[in-house]
């Protein structure tokens, strides 16, 4: 398999295999703890957001947050932000631990309550991340982030059909919201459908506050249908051009075999 050059898995590799768990963007969007990276209150202020770090960065970042939530462990931004960290960094079980923690202590906040989902999700207990995603939705006052999130469980699960009607009412809710459009895009990814899925995608990539994220989960989609160029020149406003290069080369060397979808697939779920 392909190295980036810093010795990370390629940003494509990674990111399919979040788009095999339908968590990329999806359930990390409904509790906004990307914006919280870049110094919510009481939490640390970060240079630059947890998706644009570097293997070395996100180590950094997870330090500091640590320290933060260790003084602070119940203060809500600190501990969204070091679990999100530690998501990044591949900390699943830590990521729960500390979200079981925060939703102790915030028992009826819907964003703890999202973000405890999306870190039971990430564990791999989708029954438990569902029941926590419904439990914190009001149907008198629905909250799309949660639509979503539920939505990204649902397609982690095998239920597309019923996620993507989630995603559509939270498009009702937030017309034109970026991380929607994106699961929804990610969600004909898990279909092979990767024309609707660069349709979907696109309209993300193009709208205010799309992120970094995003705008990586186009670039590997345009690279599954074969062309690489244009993936890169995406990637490349994101990544280093070793990067971007080395995400390339490993989707040409999938691509070139036979069986790629379900290889790819079944590598990801080995995590290999």
């Amino acid at each position: 398999m392909v190295q980036a050059h810093n010795g990370r898995q390629p940003i494509y590799r990674k990111a399919f295999a979040a788009a095999a768990i339908a968590l990329l963007v999806g359930v990390g969007g409904c509790a906004s703890t990307s914006k919280m990276t870049t110094g919510s209150i009481g939490a640390p202020r970060m240079a630059k957001p947890l998706d644009r770090m570097s293997a070395v960065e996100l180590n950094g970042a997870v330090a500091t947050y640590g320290m933060a939530y260790d003084k602070n462990p119940k203060v809500k931004a600190v501990g969204l932000g070091y679990a999100s960290a530690l998501q990044m960094a591949g900390r699943n079980d830590q990521s729960l631990a500390v979200m079981q923690q925060m939703a102790i202590a915030h028992p009826k906040d819907r964003d703890v309550l999202a973000a405890y989902g999306k870190a039971l999700a990430a564990a791999g207990d989708l029954p438990k991340a569902l029941e926590t995603v419904r439990r914190a939705q009001t149907p008198d006052s629905p909250d799309w982030r949660l639509y979503s999130a539920e939505g990204a469980i649902l397609d982690q699960m095998g239920q597309s059909d019923a996620a993507r009607t989630l995603y559509r009412k939270a498009l009702e809710i937030q017309p034109g919201e970026p991380s929607i459009l994106s699961n929804l895009g990610m969600s004909y990814v898990l279909a092979n459908d990767l024309k609707s899925a660069e349709s979907y995608l696109r309209q993300a990539a193009g709208r205010p506050g799309a992120d970094s994220r995003i705008r990586q989960n186009l670039a590997l989609v345009v690279g599954l249908q074969g062309r690489f160029q244009e993936a890169e020149t995406i990637a490349s406003a994101e990544l280093s051009p070793e990067d971007a290069k080395a995400n390339v080369a490993f989707l040409r060397g999938m691509l070139a075999q036979q069986n790629t979808w379900s290889m790819l697939k079944d590598k990801d779920e080995r995590k290999g």
